[in-house]
């Protein structure tokens, strides 16, 4: 008789790891980097490198508060839905349209998170999605790591464009050098698309249920990706929210019409209860129109010829407060908050409280539903209490994840990150261009942002070009493409994308592992080889520009 040994090793969790390799980045900048000392930009008699290294520890654990936010507003909003029973009725009208697995993850984690990409970013697009797919029985790590892989491909146009219109602004790029370079983005994307949401599906479903619905697959990507792609010919601002609705309408249709879809799906989801809608006293439209009011909410915000994004992101302060050697405080009418000459540094922070998807929509929407769903006092304080309860943890992973993205990042071109960048390129030599991916992909894993790996890395990669005699558009698409694709891997997305959907890392002492025990270590292991092979894809479709 043979007994199986118990691990001697197990990951730590995300909320030990992460705050301790931030410290172990904090000694390495103050007692080898220094990076305080060397930063071109420090202002004469502050060359005091603690007070640089502090200064950036401070502004990471600031910056936290901005994913933290997201996910305690969708967190919020989906506890508030499943307290009034709108989650239950949702889900089952997902079963109604399509009860194909490969229908279900396609809608929600394609086409609906390719519309709030373009729309929000910030990682809402899986905050938003993972929890739908959860509610429709999917196992909770595997959806978590199929919507990361998912959002990468309208992330180049995310958030109404900004990697693009703003992400490589200091590059000196003229407006028909910045569309030529969202024209190659895209089509590098779209080629890539015809892969990405196999390989995401892959994840979650058998090969034989996705080989026997390959058409509805191909179907709903092209309805999503060459509208996406012909947009980004005109403008950088509204490929990801066009190919969103595109691909989300004309999926819902093939969906229900059955087209490309295989005859007897293998049931992925749980099964509904037959008497489940008619437990609540509303039908599926006001059961769904808590999402329906965060997408209008989002595009109000967010479009700017609605006149609102000006407003709520507006830096021209209306009080400040001086914090003495602290730095100083500000505060602008549209609640843009800030902290600005961090101990006496240039470093600065600021968060636009209404901009951010955090008040608005989903702690607005999570208010308004209480009446508008006629929540019960009891579950409404149940949703409130649970929310800040799921939240302990992941606040403190996502508290250390970006002290140590700012401590990487500090020391402007001494940093960390920007000299692995250049050992990358020196090792690269004339063979750039299948490496400038990973190079976006490195800015993004560290900070969650392809418009911060665009600002952090364009100019490394327009300097490259230009030695290499590359073009220099097709060079910066390739950076653009892998901002996007480092999306899957960037440790805080995962954390958060966690956190709404509840994971735990593992097990506590006595408590038996379940589907919601598996963390950062199990989703990117799922996640980093759709990258890698992303990455491939995109310096092989670079060599067609």
């Amino acid at each position: 008789m043979t007994s199986t040994r118990p691990r001697r090793w197990l990951p730590l969790p995300a909320h030990i790891a992460l705050p301790g390799v931030a410290v172990l980045a904090y000694l390495l900048q103050l007692l080898w980097f220094r990076a305080g000392s060397r930063t071109t930009d420090a202002p004469p008699g502050l060359a005091q490198p603690g007070r640089w290294i502090h200064a950036a520890a401070i502004d990471g654990a600031l910056s936290a508060l901005t994913p933290i936010g997201i996910v305690f507003g969708a967190v919020l909003l989906f506890k508030t839905m499943e307290g009034s029973g709108a989650m239950r009725v949702l889900t089952g009208r997902i079963r109604g349209l399509s009860p194909h697995p490969v229908a279900q993850l396609m809608l929600v984690g394609w086409g609906f998170s390719f519309l709030i990409e373009g729309l929000c970013g910030f990682g809402a697009p899986a905050a938003l999605a993972a929890p739908i797919l959860v509610g429709l029985g999917f196992p909770p790590v595997r959806v978590a790591a199929m919507c990361l892989i998912m959002n990468s491909v309208p992330v180049s146009f995310g958030a109404v464009g900004t990697p693009i219109w703003f992400g490589l602004g200091e590059v000196g790029l003229s407006s028909e050098e910045l569309l030529t370079v969202g024209t190659k983005a895209a089509f590098i994307n779209a080629i890539a698309a015809l892969v990405i949401p196999v390989l995401a599906l892959r994840v979650v479903l058998p090969w034989r249920t996705i080989r026997a619905s390959l058409g509805f697959i191909l179907f709903m990507t092209l309805a999503t990706v060459l509208p996406y792609a012909f947009m980004a010919m005109h403008s950088s601002e509204f490929p990801s929210i066009i190919g969103g609705i595109s691909g989300t309408v004309v999926g819902a249709l093939l969906a229900y019409k059955r087209v490309g879809l295989s005859a007897s799906p293998e049931p992925a989801s749980l099964p509904i209860p037959e008497s489940e809608d008619t437990e609540h006293p509303f039908g599926p439209m006001r059961a769904a129109s808590p999402i329906i009011a965060v997408v209008l909410l989002l595009a109000l915000t967010r479009i700017e010829q609605f006149g609102l994004r000006a407003l709520l992101t507006a830096d021209s302060p209306a009080a400040d407060l001086d914090l003495g050697p602290a730095g100083n405080a500000w505060i602008t009418p549209g609640l843009v908050v800030g902290f600005r000459d961090i101990l006496g540094t240039d470093v600065a922070w600021r968060m636009a409280l209404l901009f951010v998807p955090f008040l608005i929509p989903f702690v607005l929407v999570s208010l308004l539903a209480i009446p508008g769903l006629r929540i019960r006092r009891e579950a409404a304080v149940s949703a409130w209490r649970d929310t800040l309860k799921r939240l302990a943890r992941p606040a403190i992973a996502l508290v250390g994840a970006l002290m140590l993205v700012k401590l990487m990042m500090l020391g402007g071109e001494s940093s960390p990150v920007m000299l692995i960048g250049r050992a990358m390129a020196d090792a690269a030599g004339d063979s750039w261009i299948y490496l400038a991916p990973l190079l976006g992909a490195l800015g993004s894993f560290f900070s969650g942002s392809n418009t911060v790996s665009n600002l952090t890395f364009a100019p490394v990669q327009a300097a490259i070009a230009d030695s290499l005699d590359l073009e220099i558009t097709g060079v910066l698409a390739l950076q653009t493409v892998g901002g996007s694709l480092g999306n899957m891997v960037c440790i805080h997305n995962i954390v958060a994308v966690a956190a709404v959907i509840g994971l735990r890392d593992r097990p506590t002492a006595g408590e038996a592992p379940d589907a919601l025990h598996g963390g950062v270590a199990s989703i990117l292991r799922l996640t980093i080889v759709p990258m890698l092979i992303y990455a491939a894809i995109a310096a092989a479709a670079a060599t067609l520009l």
